[in-house]
């Protein structure tokens, strides 16, 4: 192992399968995968553990082949989160300040402080807390005030909430692995650090993964994160779907979605069809690739709406001038890329970390299966990681600087002057609790002033 870079490792916990990976870390900041590997899994169920037991041994069966593969000791872990389990909101903050003094690092690490201030619901927890702009004396849109001067400092935060019982599960499942959690991060910010470029952070983008068991959104513009979801279907549906309409086995559904499958039923050939072996003495079965696209088409469709949805009401369409990438196991799926840019008219593009690892690794065709578990190890870096949470910290402060500011005069505001606004921006748990509803229902913005 060069001695200028660590071990780094991370776990994808998903509907499928859990997937262990390392990557040796550069002091620049650069990851290069070394190597992963998976394990089916049985125990989680749209994103959420549901069997300790089951899960514990797939993380156990991934990572002993990957030490032996790699021929490395796997002791500390990062961990990705997602499911109905979390929720995010935007959270607005401000603080009077010396006008005669100016802004300093420490301002702004007091203002992140106060955004952790929010209101919780029993057994949540924060899991991140990410600056998106700054506003000085109403001068809005700043990304870095230090060194200006104002009255009132203001900060909008992206704050992403979890539930305690999921973090517990997870952390029970990694140290029941014999690993210890050196972190845990949302997973669609994961994904997207494995498959967006800067560029197209900055210009303004939409990465959707689309899972097993569920599909991650996470919306960038200015290089900021904007709006992050989890939608509560994957691929799993899909097949599902099949295995009804066609009355199948699950892994006779599964294959023909994976061999024969398409998301645009209009481009799929009437005639020519897939025979399925009865089951039993039953005669095998006949389906036509026009009806199998059509099934998935309908399912698609139905995801995608809520990536349109979630697009529109983040108030960014007009702004998202690199489009939708998508990744994950569904971004295989034959004319994907056409329905979703049909849907939404934006250009959409496949993403895949082939940056960070190559083909020695895992086959370009599959890489956009560990988009997650790629991001999990580069995200490590953007979000590091504080005791069982992680946390964005983009400031430091110099002693000197906390020194100058302790002793700094203050002006103090009235505890009754003491607000904060929070926006909620996307609740994962009512998506999951309001399926039923109209989707338009699922979604409301709500304002609260504290």
């Amino acid at each position: 192992m060069n001695q200028e870079s660590k071990l780094i490792a991370a776990i994808d916990i998903g509907t499928t399968k859990v997937v262990a990976v390392a990557a040796r870390k550069y002091p620049n900041g650069h990851v290069q995968v070394l190597g992963l590997e998976k394990a089916s899994s049985t125990g989680v169920k749209r994103g959420v553990i549901l069997n300790i037991d089951e899960t514990v041994s797939a993380i156990k069966e991934a990572v002993s082949r990957l030490e032996a593969k790699i021929d490395v000791r796997i002791g500390e872990v990062y961990v990705g989160m997602a499911g109905y389990s979390m929720k995010s909101l935007t959270n607005r903050c401000y603080r009077f300040i010396n006008p005669n003094d100016e802004i300093s690092t420490f301002d702004l690490e007091q203002l992140l402080g106060d955004s952790h201030r929010i209101s919780l619901e029993p057994g949540e927890k924060v899991i991140h807390v990410i600056p998106q702009d700054y506003s000085v004396d109403n001068e809005q849109g700043e990304k870095n005030p230090v060194g200006m001067s104002g009255h009132r400092l203001e900060g909008n935060f992206h704050v992403v909430i979890g539930r305690m019982a999921a973090l517990k599960n997870i952390e029970k499942c990694i140290h029941r692995a014999g690993l210890q959690l050196k972190g845990v991060i949302l997973e669609p910010l994961a994904s997207s650090h494995s498959v967006l470029t800067e560029e197209e952070m900055e210009a303004g983008v939409v990465m959707v993964d689309i899972g097993g068991g569920t599909s991650d959104f996470a919306l960038f513009y200015d290089g900021v994160i904007r709006h992050t979801a989890v939608i509560p279907f994957g691929g799993n549906v899909v097949t599902n779907d099949i295995k009804e309409g066609c009355s199948l086995l699950y892994k006779q559904a599964e294959m023909l979605k994976v061999q024969f499958g398409s998301a645009m039923g209009s481009m799929a050939r009437e005639d020519m069809v897939v025979s399925i072996p009865g089951m039993a003495g039953w005669e095998p079965k006949e389906i036509s690739f026009r009806n199998l696209a059509s099934i998935i088409q309908a399912r698609m469709e139905e995801i995608i709406e809520y990536v349109a949805h979630h697009i529109e009401a983040s108030g960014y369409y007009e702004k998202l001038g690199a489009g939708v990438v998508i990744t994950g196991g569904g971004a295989l799926l034959k004319n994907i890329a056409h329905l979703v840019r049909l849907k939404t008219g934006l250009e959409v593009r496949m993403g895949k970390p082939d940056r960070y690892m190559d083909e020695s690794v895992v086959g370009a065709e599959e890489m956009p299966l560990y988009s997650t578990a790629v991001g999990l190890l580069i995200s490590s870096s953007v979000y590091p990681s504080s005791n069982s949470f992680v946390e964005q910290k983009l400031f430091e402060t110099s002693p000197e600087d906390l020194s100058k500011k302790q002793q700094a005069a203050k002006v103090v505001r009235p505890r009754s002057e003491k607000k904060r606004t929070k926006e909620v921006s996307y609740t994962t748990g009512d998506l999951f609790e309001g399926l039923k509803n109209k989707l338009a229902g699922l979604f409301d913005e709500k304002d609260v002033e504290m």
